[in-house]
């Protein structure tokens, strides 16, 4: 369950997720979020778009940037190009990233044209072993400016799926 999507969507549930409730969580969604976008300015290689905190500054070119909220859900509040009137709207720049722009090549050919796929994989390096694991992989698929379902809704051949690690 996604506390922000139930929101959102205003679906009551039987219960308050804020009560004392005897249930166990696997863990808040703040937390993927934190660990997701909150790690990104920190991560330097050729494969991690260059990201810095809002808070450290605004470059000239924001054309070539995305801003997006550190906890948000499936690209909400995600800026394409800002404008410096959107970064002046923040009230607090500290939970916003700059992240620079990648433009996804169409190179899957479907049935309904050539489609655009972002691969995400997430390792862990277990203390015992000499190098990372790979153990999660999700591949975002989309023609429009941004990947997943909730930006591509009227089209086929685009969403979400999984991928294996051999």
């Amino acid at each position: 369950m996604i506390v922000d999507e139930l929101i959102r969507k205003q679906i009551r549930t039987p219960f308050d997720y804020r009560d004392d409730l005897d249930v166990e969580w696997a863990g808040h969604p703040n937390w993927y979020f934190r660990i997701s976008k909150f790690s990104i300015p920190f991560l330097k290689h050729a494969s991690v778009p260059r990201t810095h905190f809002l808070n450290e500054g605004v470059p000239d070119d924001l054309r070539n940037y995305v801003l997006k909220p550190l906890y948000s859900f499936a690209g909400l509040g995600v800026v394409i190009a800002p404008t410096h009137a959107d970064i002046a709207a923040i009230s607090d720049p500290s939970q916003y990233i700059l992240q620079e722009r990648i433009d996804f090549a169409p190179l899957i050919d479907t049935p309904h044209g050539a489609t655009k796929a972002e691969i995400r994989m997430m390792y862990i390096w277990p203390d015992d072993e000499p190098t990372p694991r790979a153990v999660s992989t999700i591949i975002r698929m989309g023609r429009g400016k941004m990947m997943g379902v909730d930006h591509n809704r009227d089209m086929e051949w685009v969403g979400a799926s999984a991928a294996f690690v051999v």
